[in-house]
């Protein structure tokens, strides 16, 4: 990657931007985490953010950064990376973000983040700008990481009822709001272990680009502390809109389901980090819950509200993308 001409003024008004696109992220994304344990009862909304945006940061110590090399590396061509494409990619991101935290959309922010690289890199270079391995694989996850969801928290869940078949309803609800908890802060290091590491990616990119570090070089630990500690204050505010979606319209929950979800999410979240792909938490824990729901048949799960929000999934991508386009025009105005 080629060093240009960035002040130094500009860099740290784009960390700022960067990390409230973080800040946001944990804010639009903490229903993924909370929905379950709240519309079980298990925690109130308030202890619930508390509980999940502690394991959000507690993800800092236990991950490798492979995901953020990818999108450090692996989504644009990192030669034509400037300031331009970073503000293009961020404000895209951004804007998706809050029209669909308003309209109560569960969208994925790592997917509106993805959207924005790619329409600003394509504003600047075309097609051409683009690592299409790197893209290809992060759009097909849109599709495998829901499936593993839905396929894993379906599993469990089997499980789980064939163990408690002959336990009385009221034991096995006692003993599953404590796995519940467990559970939700196995989801919530998952969420905070994929997602921090992409805003990490972005800042990266700009310090490389601006000959501030290189891509031979460790990320520097502000860098990596600064947005863990964004995404788990983010949560800790949550998208309330959001939570009654994931939490009660697609199926019902109760606590041995709210389980299995949130396990059958978090491992999958586990699997895609520890390969370094960058994958929608929305999407996973949308298709555990849908797999948990299924288990007592498909009427069981409301279909259109999870075809609602699997058009959200589809038009994340291209839309932020689009955003991301117009910022990188109107960004090369005002930077």
């Amino acid at each position: 990657m080629d060093t240009v001409q960035i002040s130094f003024g500009v860099v740290v008004t784009l960390v700022i931007v960067a990390l409230l696109f973080d800040f946001m992220n944990g804010f639009h994304d903490a229903a993924n985490s909370i929905a379950t344990i709240v519309s079980t009862r298990v925690l109130k909304p308030h202890q619930a953010v508390i509980w999940a945006a502690a394991f959000n940061f507690l993800a800092y110590f236990l991950f490798e950064l492979k995901v953020a090399g990818t999108i450090g590396k692996g989504t644009i061509d990192p030669s034509i990376v400037d300031h331009y494409i970073i503000f293009g990619a961020l404000v895209g991101a951004i804007i998706w973000n809050v029209i669909t935290w308003y309209y109560g959309i569960p969208s994925s922010s790592s997917h509106a983040l993805v959207g924005g690289l790619v329409g600003a890199a394509i504003a600047k270079a075309g097609i051409g700008g683009l690592i299409s391995s790197g893209v290809l694989k992060i759009i097909a996850f849109i599709f495998i990481a829901p499936l593993l969801g839905f396929l894993i928290g379906g599993a469990l869940m089997v499980i789980v009822s064939w163990i408690c078949r002959d336990m009385a309803p009221r034991k096995v609800d006692k003993h599953f709001r404590r796995f519940q908890l467990l559970s939700a802060a196995a989801y919530s290091l998952g969420h905070g272990g994929n997602d921090a590491q992409k805003t990490i990616g972005i800042i990266w990119m700009l310090l490389i680009a601006a000959g501030m570090s290189t891509s031979q070089d460790h990320i520097p630990s502000w860098v990596v502390f600064s947005c863990y500690s964004a995404m788990g204050l983010g949560t800790m505010f949550g998208g309330w809109r959001i939570v009654k979606t994931m939490g009660n319209r697609i199926t019902k929950l109760n606590q041995p389901r709210g389980f299995c979800a949130n396990s059958g999410g978090a491992i999958t979240l586990f699997m895609a980090t520890a390969l370094g792909v960058p994958v929608s938490t929305t999407h996973t824990i949308t298709g555990a819950i849908a797999g948990v729901g299924s288990t007592r048949g498909a009427r069981r799960v409301r279909w259109g509200v999870a075809g609602g929000i699997v058009w959200a999934w589809i038009l994340t991508i291209p839309c932020s993308a689009a955003m991301a386009a117009i910022a990188w025009y109107l960004g090369r105005l005002i930077l």
